[in-house]
């Protein structure tokens, strides 16, 4: 049956359900082209911690969006989204499907749907920032108040950080804050196929305790010893991954090994969860309850050919 290569395809779900796995199998029977819809794959030299596909299992199934940033670099959701859509662009013009897989929600409603997201401007951050210290941050939620009532009836007057962020957009753009949100609520059907995988919480559990072991006996703590030769930089992004600050605390000797091992379990778990709600939302994504990806992946082909 002829693949349709117009609609990107889409594998997603908790992080070590063995979505890697399965989508290398299932590119190979589609030929199609992995995107990696993932906040941390996109860095260089960071393999080990985020779980980025080798080399090896990269061989003969091209990989988008992989080792496109120094961790030194600022990157954006917008970022990326620029360059998924560049990046579906070229795959749709050689005549191949695209195959969008990860576990990070915003990166792929970003990819699939018309949503919007507005660049930063640090100085006028800083100087709002400035102004929260010295009148407060209640008294600048007033100020959006006035300028955008939606968007200030959302947030706690005392959160000064998504304060900031709305007047910043407001002041940079000319527009509400909460005119960006218009495309949140909206899941158009046409624009993906997508399927997801659903593993039992406890068999979950039982693989992210496995891969995070092979993780620190793998060259995680080798890895963030190279990122922390480099500086402060680069350490600043990694810390956003789970694994590399447990493996930073580890090397500096304030926690030992099982910590460090529990530490990034825990968290792990957690992240699943997070990603399990986002995904929960999207009436668009087929589930398929299954102990890996790898096991469905005769069901999510048929899903995808149909």
């Amino acid at each position: 049956m002829e693949i349709e290569t117009a609609v990107p395809f889409a594998l997603v779900g908790p992080t070590a359900a063995g979505k890697t796995e399965a989508s290398i199998e299932l590119a190979r029977r589609l030929g199609a082209e992995v995107l990696l819809i993932d906040s941390m794959t996109v860095y260089r030299g960071m393999d080990v911690g985020t779980a980025k596909p080798s080399t090896s299992e990269r061989r003969g199934v091209p990989h988008h969006l992989v080792d496109v940033a120094d961790p030194s670099q600022p990157f954006s959701v917008a970022t990326f989204q620029r360059l998924a859509r560049e990046a579906l662009e070229r795959i749709g013009e050689r005549g191949s499907a695209a195959l969008l897989v990860g576990g990070s929600g915003l990166y792929y409603r970003a990819v699939v749907d018309e949503l919007e997201f507005p660049g930063t401007d640090p100085s006028l951050r800083r100087s709002l920032e400035a102004e929260a210290v010295v009148v407060g941050s209640p008294r600048l939620h007033g100020r959006l108040a006035e300028v955008d009532p939606v968007a200030a009836a959302k947030m706690e007057p005392t959160n000064t950080r998504r304060v900031v962020r709305a007047l910043e957009v407001a002041a940079m753009t000319g527009r509400p804050f909460s005119s960006f949100a218009a495309g949140w609520d909206r899941y158009p059907g046409e624009r993906v196929r997508a399927a997801g995988v659903r593993v039992p919480s406890e068999m979950l559990r039982t693989r992210i305790e496995e891969r995070a072991r092979r993780m620190l006996g793998g060259g995680l703590l080798e890895e963030t010893e190279r990122l922390l030769e480099r500086g402060a930089e680069p350490l600043v992004t990694a810390s956003q991954a789970i694994g590399y600050a447990e493996a930073a605390e580890h090397l500096s000797g304030r926690i030992g090994l099982e910590e460090a091992l529990e530490t990034i379990v825990r968290r792990t778990k957690a992240l699943a969860r997070r990603q399990m709600a986002w995904f929960k939302r999207d009436p668009r994504i087929r589930w398929f309850e299954a102990g890996s990806a790898a096991e469905a992946v005769d069901e999510i082909e048929e899903l995808f050919r149909t």
